[in-house]
C-alpha cells in the first residue's frame, strides 16, 4: 500500500510538472505562430527598428516601445534594487525583533496591493510631484508629470517586496558559521555581513533581482496610468513614453488583421526579452557555482 501511494504521488508530481511545461510550450507556439508571420510581412528590421507606430497608415515600428520598456525597467532597477537589497540586509542582520514583527508583514503587504492601486498612487502623488519638481528654476520645465521618471519610481516601489523577500531568505539561508568565522578572525559586524554573508548569498540575491526585473518589464496597468503612453523615441526622463506591454493593452481591444498580428509580434519580442533575462541569470549563476 505504501509503495502504491508513493508511485501515485510520483505520478501526480510528474503530471503537474508536465502541465507547467506544456502550458509554456502552448504559449510559445501561440505567440510565434501568430507573431512571426506579421514580422515577415512588415519586415523584421522595419518592425524592430522603426521609429513610427501608425497602424492607420500600416506603419508598425516598435523601437519607441522597446526603448520605453528598457528605460523604465532600468529606472526601476536604479530605484528598487539598492533600497530592496539594503532593506533585506537590515531585516536579516540588524532589525530588532519587535520592529521585524511589524516590518515583515508590511513588506509582504506591498506584494498584495493591486497594480491599479499603485497606478492611482502614481497619478495622485507622483505625477503632480514630478510636475512641480520639473517646474523648479533648476529644471525650468513645464510638463504634465506623466513621464519615464514617474513610471520608473512607481515600478521601483512595486518590485521592492519581490527583491526584499527573496534576498532576505537567501541571506538567512547562509550558514551562521560563516558569520561566526569572520567575527572570530577579527571582522566587525558590518564587514562580516557585507564581505562574507552577502557574497555567500549572491545567487539568491541575484534571483530576487531577476524576478524584480521580470515584474518591472511585464507590468502594464500601473505604467499605463503614469507613463504618458506616447509612442516616441526620447531619452528625456520628464517626457512620456509607451512600453511594449502598454502598447498591446491599449490597442488590442480594437485591432484587427495585420494590426492585431503586429501587437502579438510585440508580445513575441517581450517574451524574448524575458527569456534573455533568465538565460543571463542562469549563465551568471553557473559561473558563480563554478
Amino acid at each position: 500500500m505504501k509503495e502504491f501511494r508513493e508511485k501515485a504521488m510520483h505520478g501526480v508530481f510528474f503530471a503537474c510538472a508536465f502541465a507547467s511545461i506544456f502550458a509554456v510550450a502552448l504559449i510559445c507556439v501561440f505567440l510565434f505562430a501568430n507573431g512571426l508571420p506579421a514580422m515577415r510581412e512588415i519586415g523584421v528590421f522595419d518592425f524592430l527598428s522603426g521609429a513610427k507606430w501608425k497602424p492607420g497608415n500600416d506603419i508598425y515600428g516598435i523601437l519607441p516601445m522597446i526603448l520605453g520598456s528598457i528605460y523604465i525597467t532600468a529606472g526601476a532597477i536604479i530605484v528598487g534594487v539598492p533600497i530592496g537589497l539594503l532593506t533585506a540586509i537590515f531585516m536579516a542582520f540588524y532589525c530588532p525583533k519587535r520592529l521585524y514583527g511589524v516590518l515583515k508583514p508590511c513588506t509582504e503587504l506591498l506584494a498584495g496591493i493591486p497594480s491599479i492601486v499603485y497606478g492611482f498612487f502614481g497619478m495622485v502623488v507622483l505625477v503632480p510631484l514630478i510636475s512641480k519638481v520639473a517646474a523648479l528654476p533648476v529644471f525650468g520645465r513645464d510638463v504634465s508629470g506623466s513621464s519615464i521618471l514617474a513610471a520608473s519610481i512607481l515600478l521601483g516601489i512595486m518590485i521592492l517586496p519581490t527583491i526584499i523577500g527573496v534576498s532576505e531568505s537567501a541571506l538567512r539561508a547562509v550558514p551562521q558559521s560563516y558569520y561566526e568565522g569572520a567575527v572570530a578572525m577579527g571582522a566587525t559586524h558590518e564587514r562580516a555581513v557585507f564581505s562574507v554573508m552577502l557574497p555567500a548569498a549572491r545567487s539568491g540575491v541575484l534571483a530576487g533581482v531577476v524576478l524584480g526585473i521580470g515584474r518591472a518589464i511585464g507590468e502594464t496597468m500601473a505604467v499605463i496610468m503614469v507613463a504618458g503612453n506616447q509612442p516616441r523615441v526620447t531619452g528625456d526622463i520628464f517626457k512620456g513614453i509607451r512600453t511594449m506591454t502598454a502598447n498591446i493593452v491599449i490597442e488590442m481591444g480594437y485591432a484587427s488583421g495585420l494590426h492585431r498580428e503586429a501587437l502579438i509580434a510585440t508580445g513575441v519580442v517581450l517574451f524574448v526579452f524575458i527569456l534573455l533575462i533568465n538565460l543571463t541569470f542562469s549563465v551568471l549563476k553557473r559561473r558563480k557555482d563554478a
